[in-house]
């Protein structure tokens, strides 16, 4: 298998020296690859989920099942991408670790453990049910969110995201 170099050379959109199993909030966005619309379609504001978007919707609201420091806030899957505030209420592992860690280790519990296994749930499922050509981007979007204000304003965009689909920068006909 040929491996293309540059994918290989990522550069990480995370914060560097934060620990993404740290207490808090988070607000993540998920998108399929190439933003092909695999989960449905959005109809007079509302988003109509096939199959594969009803089981995405299902997994991310499983997360905390799964995760036990972990809770679901807000959170939309659209016909491309998923929205959603994940909170992290405990530092996973050794009480006494710090705050900050090492740029490149993942800890178990993290933030990009959990949307790993949130996004690698939903390809098995995929690939097990018909939709063999289904992937995510390999990355996702992440915002800390560190106040009210901000919380409020994630998530009247989470739940006005239908509305507003044709001018979402998302939108892909």
């Amino acid at each position: 298998m040929n491996y293309n170099r540059q994918s290989l050379d990522r550069k990480s959109i995370r914060l560097k020296d934060y620990d993404y199993s740290f207490p808090g909030w988070y607000y993540v966005t998920i998108c399929t690859k190439n933003f092909i619309p695999w989960f449905g379609k959005v109809k007079n504001g509302k988003v109509v989920h096939n199959q594969l978007g009803k089981i995405a919707t299902k997994y991310f609201e499983e997360i905390s099942e799964h995760f036990d420091k972990a809770e679901i806030d807000e959170f939309i899957i659209m016909p491309n991408h998923a929205h959603g505030i994940i909170i992290i209420n405990d530092a996973v592992g050794t009480r006494d670790r710090v705050s900050l860690r090492s740029f490149g280790s993942v800890s178990k519990g993290s933030l990009s453990i959990i949307i790993n296994q949130y996004k690698g749930s939903v390809t098995r499922f995929a690939h097990k049910n018909g939709y063999d050509e289904f992937y995510w981007q390999p990355r996702f979007y992440e915002h800390i969110i560190r106040n009210d204000n901000d919380l409020h304003r994630i998530r009247t965009y989470i739940r006005n995201n239908p509305l507003k689909w044709e001018l979402d920068e998302y939108y892909n006909l």
